[in-house]
């Protein structure tokens, strides 16, 4: 392959081809030397270098130096010379020559020249690499010499990943990495080294600026999203979107939206779970067929989930009445309605067809009084029946009256006992009972403990009015006077002291009787025959004994 010279190194070429020809076939017989110093040195592109030719020839002429670089004669004599070489750029060879005793003598010296790299730079990385897959590193250096000591390392931190050569000008330098999940947020970057140790000079590095890549996991099954099939209009309910095996979740892009309403989504993850939640609210507007929808998207790419959502409308059941107090004996009209496509259902009467009220009639009664009208409303809504309930109460205006069952027209109590007269009166409005005494003003209270005595012996008139009218109920009270307790107490005491009597003369009766009985019996005689003592017999006198 044939490699093109730069026009820049075609001077030097014909000074070098030059100085050849002009050398004489005996000029390396000489035995004066003609020394070039520093030897072959190494300096930066730029810079200066100061030359020094010499020789120990005694009768040597004029030192000259051959050279395509910039130079200056700095100072001389016999048998030497010094040059000062300025704005060196490209390697070079110098060339002395001198005339010693007619001949020719010359002396040479390389010039290597070392540049940094212009441009060390690490091509741009992906956005975002999927983990388990390979993605290529590029180095671009440009500049640099000499070639042969440059090398171009590329890094992920500070751990070597690729060591190579720069060829090319401009070189480019490549690796394929396979991406881990420690490779998020790791830096990435090149480094160019040129080693100019072996001339005594020292490693000279230049690094490009670090690189940052993102690697993602995002698994190909799509998210788990919870919503409601229906949702009524004006209500709201939570949604939820969840998808597992996400990393790094917390650098996911989630979109909640119902129809084309986008949902404020509250983003929580753990670990590789990603879970956004999020309140739906049903506008009038989108009643009908809606989707609810869940969008993740990470590293570029993106799982989604579709939820079908009916929004419908359900207004009422609304119960309502003619007359919501009717007086006793009127007319009420009880109506049940409810939204479109709603069939309602009053006390068991169903609607002539969906959309229509239900209604019925009655003559209020007293037996109507706090009735309860129940409306039942069904709803199809995509296949299922929503069920809703209402109901109202009717109030029936009519008289007082008091229940004859609870309230004894005859009562009969003893004086000085503790008794309830319980009486009930009924109405709407309530009516006030009140028991007065025939031909007095005394009252006796109505459902509470009082005390009985004689003077409330009598009939009483019990009597509950309203504003709807009056209604009285007779009712009498027969108080039994007790007898004296003087009596019982004597024939008690009586019954006590007699008794007491008796149970005396029983003992002394009974002590005595031993007494008489009682005889003492001598030791010498076993057998004694016993004597009555008679009444007129002395207390002293001793009995006969037999002879």
């Amino acid at each position: 392959m044939a490699t093109m010279v730069p026009s820049v190194l075609w001077p030097r070429a014909c000074w070098t081809l030059l100085v050849c020809c002009l050398l004489t076939p005996g000029v390396q017989g000489q035995e004066f030397l003609l020394r070039v110093e520093p030897q072959n040195p190494v300096l930066s592109a730029g810079g200066s270098l100061f030359v020094n030719c010499s020789t120990d020839c005694p009768s040597s002429e004029k030192i000259a130096l051959e050279t395509s670089l910039s130079k200056e004669l700095v100072a001389s004599g016999m048998g030497w010379a010094a040059f000062n070489l300025s704005n060196v750029t490209g390697n070079s060879r110098i060339l002395c020559s001198v005339y010693c005793n007619g001949s020719q003598i010359t002396g040479s010296s390389n010039i290597t020249v070392y540049r940094l790299p212009e441009r060390v730079e690490l091509a741009p990385l992906p956005p975002w690499q999927r983990v388990g897959q390979n993605f290529t590193l590029r180095c671009q250096v440009e500049g640099g010499s000499p070639r042969t000591s440059l090398t171009v390392v590329l890094l992920r931190w500070e751990e070597e990943l690729s060591r190579q050569p720069a060829v090319e000008e401009p070189a480019e330098v490549t690796a394929t990495v396979l991406a881990s999940r420690d490779d998020h947020g790791a830096p990435f970057s090149c480094r160019t080294e040129l080693d100019m140790q072996p001339q005594g000079l020292g490693l000279f590095v230049n690094t490009s600026a670090p690189r940052q890549l993102r690697t993602f996991v995002l698994p190909v099954t799509p998210p788990r999203l919870v919503a409601p099939r229906f949702l009524e209009v004006e209500t709201s309910w939570p949604v939820d979107c969840t998808l597992d095996g996400l990393f790094p979740a917390s650098e996911a892009q989630v979109y909640l939206a119902l129809g084309d309403q986008m949902l404020n989504a509250t983003v929580m993850n753990h670990g590789d779970t990603l879970t956004a939640t999020a309140t739906a609210t049903a506008r009038a507007d989108q009643e009908g067929a809606r989707e609810i929808v869940c969008n993740v998207t990470l590293g570029g790419e993106r799982r989604e989930a579709r939820e079908n959502l009916t929004v419908f409308s359900f207004l009422g059941p609304t119960v309502n009445l003619s007359e919501p107090t009717a007086p006793e004996g009127s007319t009420v009209t009880v109506s049940c309605m409810a939204g479109a496509r709603v069939q309602v259902t009053l006390d068991g009467v169903p609607a002539a067809a969906p959309g229509q009220p239900a209604q019925l009639q009655l003559n209020a009664t007293e037996s109507d009084d706090r009735r309860s009208f129940f409306c039942s409303a069904t709803l199809e809504v995509d296949g299922e029946f929503l069920h809703r309930n209402s109901s109202v109460q009717l109030r029936v205006l009519y008289g007082p009256k008091i229940d004859r069952a609870t309230c004894p027209q005859h009562l009969k109590w003893k004086d000085k006992t503790t008794h309830v007269l319980q009486c009930q009166a009924r109405g709407n409005p309530y009516p006030e009972l009140r028991c007065l005494k025939e031909g007095s003003s005394r009252e006796v209270p109505v459902g509470i403990p009082f005390f009985v005595n004689v003077t409330h012996n009598g009939t009483y008139q019990c009597q509950a009015s309203s504003s709807r009218g009056k209604y009285t109920l007779v009712v009498v009270m027969d108080i039994e006077a007790g007898s004296s307790h003087f009596v019982p107490v004597f024939v008690a005491v009586l019954l006590t002291l007699g008794v007491v009597t008796i149970v005396l003369a029983l003992m002394y009766v009974f002590r005595e009787h031993k007494r008489s009985g009682s005889y003492h019996v001598r030791e010498e005689s076993t057998y004694l025959p016993l004597t009555s003592m008679q009444p007129t017999q002395a207390m002293g006198e001793e009995p006969s004994r037999a002879e």
